[in-house]
């Protein structure tokens, strides 16, 4: 056990064993939990608070306790039908029971969390999807809509039987444990399913379990891809690459003692698995701070008061959060804190930079996708980081870069730019998703998935993601990566964060333009940035033709920038510019995303309006239209 340092470190690691599969680890969820007990069971385990304050009510379970209250979920939705090919659904903010369903359900049968930010109707097509028979779920509350959404997503989900309510009013002290009740929403209806109390039904299951546990990997999660449109697909995750997360934690990075701040959601598989698994793993103490971690009201400006509170040694971050942290003091004692983790999107080299100077402690890059059940590569906590690298791949993990041959894929030498390919104990090969049809072409030698991600390796072992491939900006059949927009960019010091895509262009089919979230308190003009790309940018072809300054960029929930809503912007704001030019009486209120079509414009008739008119101003453009209903 020891924080890596080196590719050598890494290379005698894998080693010690001739394949992950030959290591003697537990097979089941039911065993890893019970590992957990067994080598620490009066330690803290998971941590939690409805609210911010440093010093307001919180919740700490031990490892034993983690361990009996995921089983009592675990006989709880076996008694509701759940076997080991059945779903059980979740729909929650961040809680002490959100861990113990997250936990129960991989433990019954397959657990499918689901993010509360979605439409009713993703959520209800995810449900659909996995089959789910069981909905975990919160009961009406002020302040959110989830209850809300889970009753509307419902009256199209037939297949869910049975929901379980989670009511957070156990987590407050008066006065608001008073003021709730007064003002909470009615509870939400309309659909057939029945609804139970998930604390009451828990307290009445035991606590070892009444089924049998069989040793053998199978799918036990299904987790959502994709951000917050369109219809996200499903990948599926089995015991073996759930474990081999929490091994790699254990193995590499964490130790009992260890207390790691996690604000980020267990519908995520950053908290998920880096975190959660690696937990488990080396029974170490968990933090989850408020329903909506970073979202959470007062969190930001309670931060380090909170990790002074639990003696943080390692935070989990990702980019967004990070810039915001960055714009308030450090007003507590984190001399504890020893090193922070950052993921989801690469991170600007400033913000780091600014953050190693305020902190005194690094901050370490990794690469993941939920298509892998997350972790492939990281940056080495004992050793050299390269900057814009997301470090040395683990052991076993099998990483090629592969680009388009004569005769199919072919290998890229040192520092050549192809596609980032995985095999390890976390790829699903040939079923990563639950829809057929999504695992075409998914893989290369039937082994490695394709990423979708650009990259290269270095002779040193250190992995670069360089772009998107479906990302690429194609002018004129030039491919422009717009990682190097935003990389230079986001070197402007007004400048927090950048989007950078190809806009609708009737000569070269795509021209870069660029969106961009300015640091707090900052001022530039939008010509301004155009001229500071102009003189950094050094590919002619690569400068963007329009850049628009934005109050917040669209993100994902953990803190991505959602580049198909500023592909839907730029869609909008071009055809609109050519149909006003053309004095064609149509417009484009809503693009949308259709599966088959992808990205479509949808017009309506500003005045006296023939088709042909359309046809003629808008078919130089690549992307289709349609009149809107």
């Amino acid at each position: 056990m020891g924080k890596f340092a080196s590719l050598e470190d890494l290379l005698k690691i894998e080693q010690e064993a001739e394949s992950f599969e030959a290591r003697d680890l537990p097979r089941t969820m039911h065993d890893f939990l019970a590992s957990a007990k067994d080598k620490n069971p009066n330690g803290n385990a998971i941590s939690y608070q409805i609210t911010s304050g440093p010093k307001d009510k919180a919740e700490t379970q031990t490892w034993t306790g983690v361990y009996e209250k995921s089983v009592q979920a675990a006989n709880l939705f076996r008694s509701l039908g759940v076997g080991e090919n059945d779903v059980v659904a979740f729909l929650l903010p961040n809680a002490m029971e959100t861990a113990y369903t997250l936990l129960g359900g991989m433990i019954s049968g397959i657990v499918n969390p689901i993010n509360p930010l979605l439409d009713p109707e993703q959520i209800s097509a995810i449900l659909r999807e996995t089959n789910a028979t069981v909905l975990v779920t919160l009961k009406a509350f002020p302040k959110t809509d989830v209850p809300q959404k889970a009753a509307e997503a419902l009256k199209d989900a037939p297949n869910v039987k049975t929901v379980l309510e989670i009511d957070l009013l156990r987590y407050l002290t008066p006065p608001k444990s008073w003021i709730v009740p007064l003002i909470r929403p009615k509870n939400p209806s309309g659909h057939s399913a029945r609804v139970l109390n998930f604390n009451a039904e828990m307290a009445k299951q035991n606590k070892t379990l009444d089924f049998e546990d069989k040793k053998e990997d199978r799918v036990a999660a299904y987790f959502h891809t994709g951000g917050t449109t369109g219809m996200p697909k499903v990948a599926q995750h089995k015991y073996s690459g759930m474990i081999y997360n929490g091994w790699l934690g254990s193995t590499l990075l964490f130790r009992p003692e260890d207390n790691v701040m996690c604000p980020l959601p267990l519908f995520h598989v950053f908290a998920v698995y880096p975190i959660m698994m690696s937990m488990i793993g080396a029974a170490s103490h968990v933090i989850f701070p408020t329903p909506a971690g970073y979202r959470g009201d007062g969190v930001f400006d309670n931060f380090w008061k909170l990790c002074e509170r639990y003696k943080v040694t390692f935070l989990v971050t990702v980019p967004t959060a990070l810039s915001a942290l960055m714009q308030r003091p450090i007003d507590a004692d984190i001399s504890t804190l020893s090193g922070a983790f950052s993921g989801s999107s690469p991170l600007p080299l400033e913000l780091y930079r600014r953050f190693e100077e305020a902190t005194g402690v690094q901050i370490i890059e990794g690469y993941g996708l939920t298509e892998a059940t997350c972790l492939v590569s990281c940056n080495p906590p004992g050793g050299n980081k390269k900057t814009g690298s997301v470090g040395m791949t683990f052991p076993h993990c099998d990483v090629k870069i592969l680009k388009n041959g004569p005769d199919g894929p072919v290998e890229c030498g040192t520092d050549e730019i192809g596609e980032i390919c995985i095999d390890n104990p976390g790829v699903f090969e040939g079923s990563t998703y639950t829809e057929v049809d999504k695992n075409h072409d998914l893989f290369h030698h039937d082994v490695y998935l394709r990423t979708g991600d650009l990259g290269r390796i270095d002779a040193e072992g250190y992995l670069f993601i360089t772009g998107r491939a479906k990302d690429l900006i194609i002018r004129g059949g030039h491919n422009i990566d717009p990682a190097e927009i935003e990389e230079a960019l986001a070197g402007h010091p007004a400048v927090g964060f950048v989007g950078a895509i190809g806009q609708p262009d009737g000569h070269a089919g795509e021209i870069p333009c660029a969106y961009v979230e300015l640091v707090e308190g900052a001022s530039v003009t939008s010509e301004e940035l155009m001229a500071y790309a102009k003189e950094h940018i050094h590919e002619r072809a690569a400068n963007p033709k329009y850049i628009e300054i934005m109050a917040e960029l669209p993100k994902t929930a953990v803190g991505k920038v959602f580049k198909p809503d500023l592909r839907k912007s730029a869609i909008t704001r071009i055809y609109n510019a050519a149909l006003t030019e053309s004095g064609v009486a149509a417009q484009v209120t809503v693009v949308i995303d259709d599966k088959k079509r992808g990205l479509v414009a949808q017009l309506v008739k500003t005045g006296d309006v023939a088709d042909q008119a359309v046809v003629d101003c808008l078919g130089k453009f690549t992307r289709p239209w349609e009149w809107a209903n």
